[in-house]
Formats: structure tokens, sequence, C-alpha cells
């Protein structure tokens, strides 16, 4: 009996030693990967860095008017700084994860999969936002050019809202692209494109009926001529 005792102390403590040392390895070898993802994501972020600064993205940035943006709110524009920080993250949580995957955190796998996976909506609504500053400076530009040709007032003004009006529509279709309350964005859209149509048909109606019914008598003289 106390032979089967030792035998069974002995494979217990057998098996538990192998598990440790089993759990060892995968612990190493998930440091060692997310260690050298380390160094390679710094090393590739400081590539990212020189391109960016060899193609000088700010001065373009800066020709489109996007700087004065940063300047507003406290920002310096360095886009060189940025996708050198966004890349160096990027490749960290790619090594990241390939370590959670070793030590078999399916939880953590799965949550970083997820994140990475939704990164490109991001990056594409970063770029709607951009693309609608831009388009923005320059229509309103062309508006306020276009009044102040016709020597007609108000070409702040138009501007102005020509501006806003762009730039909360790039923010909507971002906040589409990010998944984010997307039936209320598509409720606000509708009732203020209604909005505009009742109120535009109900000042028509109540100041310009009698202008309405001059065309229209114009337009029934020519018809029967």
């Amino acid at each position: 009996m106390f032979d089967t005792w030792t035998m069974l102390v002995a494979g217990s403590l057998q098996n538990l030693w192998s598990g440790v040392l089993s759990v060892l390895a995968d612990v190493v070898g998930a440091l060692i990967v997310f260690l050298i993802g380390t160094i390679v994501a710094h090393y590739i972020g400081k590539l990212v860095e020189q391109i960016i600064k060899g193609i000088q993205l700010d001065k373009v940035l800066a020709g489109l008017g996007v700087d004065q943006y940063f300047h507003r709110a406290g920002m310096t524009l360095n886009s060189a700084y940025f996708f050198r920080k966004f890349t160096s993250w990027f490749l960290v949580v790619v090594f990241l994860l390939a370590a959670a995957d070793i030590l078999g955190f399916y939880a953590l796998s799965n949550f970083l999969r997820e994140a990475l996976l939704y990164m490109p909506n991001v990056i594409v609504a970063v770029l709607i936002m951009l693309a609608a500053v831009v388009i923005g400076n320059f229509v309103r530009n062309l508006v306020q050019a276009s009044v102040k040709s016709a020597q007609l007032h108000g070409a702040h003004f138009l501007g102005s809202m020509t501006w806003w009006a762009i730039a909360v529509f790039g923010f909507l279709t971002a906040l589409s692209q990010l998944g984010i309350a997307v039936t209320i964005i598509n409720s606000l859209v509708t009732g203020f494109v209604a909005m505009l149509a009742i109120a535009g048909g109900i000042a028509f109606g109540l100041g310009g009926k009698e202008y309405a019914a001059s065309l229209l008598m114009k337009f029934k003289d020519k018809v029967e001529h």
C-alpha cells in the first residue's frame, strides 16, 4: 500500500511539473513574440515617419487649409508623428494578439481581433472628415467669390453656412461609417430634410403666393398663345 501511495504521489507531482513546464514554455514564447513585435513595431513606425516626412504631407495639408483647425484646438499638425504612432501601436496589438493566442487567452484574442478589424472604419471616418473639411473650404471660398462678384450681400454668411452644411454632412457620414447611432442619424437627416421642405413650402405659400400666381398666369398666357 505504501508503494502504491508513493507511486500515486510521484505520478501527480510529475504531471504537475509537466504542466508547469508547459505553461512556462507558453509564457516564455509569448513574451519573446511580444518583445520582438514591440521592437519591430518601433522600427517600422520610424520608417513610416521618415516616408511621411519625405513626401511632405504636412505642407500639402497646410496648403489645403487643414492646419488652421489644429491651431484652433491648441494642437500642432504633425502627420508623420501620427502615422508613426498609429503604425507602431497597430503592430503592437497584432503581436499582442499572437501572444494571447499562444497563452490560450481566447477572450482577449477575440477582443483584439475585433479591434483590429474595426480599425479600417476609423481610418475611413478620419478620411471622410478630412475630405469634408477640404471640400468645405473650397466650396466656401467659391460661394464667397461668386456672391461678391455678383455684388450681393451676405457673402461671408452664405460661405460659412455652406461650410457648416458640408462639415455636418461629413460628420454624420463618419459616424455612420463607425456604426454609431446609425438609426438616429438616419432619423435626424430625414427629419431635417422634411423640416426644410415644410418650412420652404410654408414660406413660399405665405409670402410668395402672389408671385407664384403671376408666374402661373404668364405660363398660362404663353401656352394659350
